[in-house]
């Protein structure tokens, strides 16, 4: 499946604002966006003002590489956030948070969505006790996602786990951090996401 694998800063400062895609760097002095808060390329400095169409185009984009989506991934995920009771924007939101690549990112095992989503395609974690190598799998309230009790002992998900101790679980997982067990205890919402997401913006460029 085609993927992005230029620089991710250029997409945070594309959209000029921290989209959390190298972990632990965009918390530090060294992320782009605070050292060059304009869009990349030539022109960058000298962009005009987004039209309508832009600014909800812009706000698809920002989303879409917040969660590392395609287009195709991103508007199936719309598709079914319209079949949904409630609102579509909201829906969406909820169903892009509740992707297993997401939750264990939130739960701290992997230090950025990208490697979350690395984590769980090396079939590192179990839902409900099974294997689960899917990254797009959709957790729902009354799971338990936990870590495999070989892959504990992985360097790599140690480090994620001890840099991560001080991180709090969103509220929709209650996390049993000294066993590295969470159980979704509900649906997330657009207040469990640590971005500014104008997610109406979406809904009508989508309707269009």
């Amino acid at each position: 499946m085609a993927r992005y694998t230029g620089a991710v800063c250029r997409l945070c400062r594309r959209e000029g604002e921290k989209l959390f895609l190298k972990g632990d760097r965009c918390y530090t002095g060294k992320c782009a966006v605070g050292k060059r808060a304009y869009p990349p390329g030539q022109h960058g400095q000298g962009r005009t003002k987004a039209s309508e169409h832009g600014t909800q185009l812009r706000e698809k984009q920002k989303v879409k590489r917040y969660y590392g989506l395609l287009e195709s991934q991103f508007r199936g995920y719309f598709e079914m956030a319209k079949k949904r009771k409630g609102q579509s924007g909201e829906n969406l939101l909820s169903i892009l948070e509740s992707r297993l690549d997401n939750t264990a990112y939130r739960l701290g095992f992997g230090s950025s969505r990208a490697e979350a989503r690395q984590l769980v395609r090396h079939g590192h974690f179990l839902v409900d006790g099974k294997k689960v190598n899917i990254p797009s799998f959709l957790v729902k309230p009354g799971m338990i996602i936990s870590i495999k009790d070989k892959s504990r002992q992985s360097e790599k998900i140690k480090g994620n786990l001890e840099a991560g101790a001080s991180r709090n679980a969103p509220r929709w997982l209650e996390y049993d951090r000294s066993n590295h067990v969470a159980k979704v205890v509900a649906l997330p919402t657009k207040a469990d996401i640590d971005l500014p997401i104008a997610e109406h913006l979406i809904v009508e460029l989508y309707s269009k």
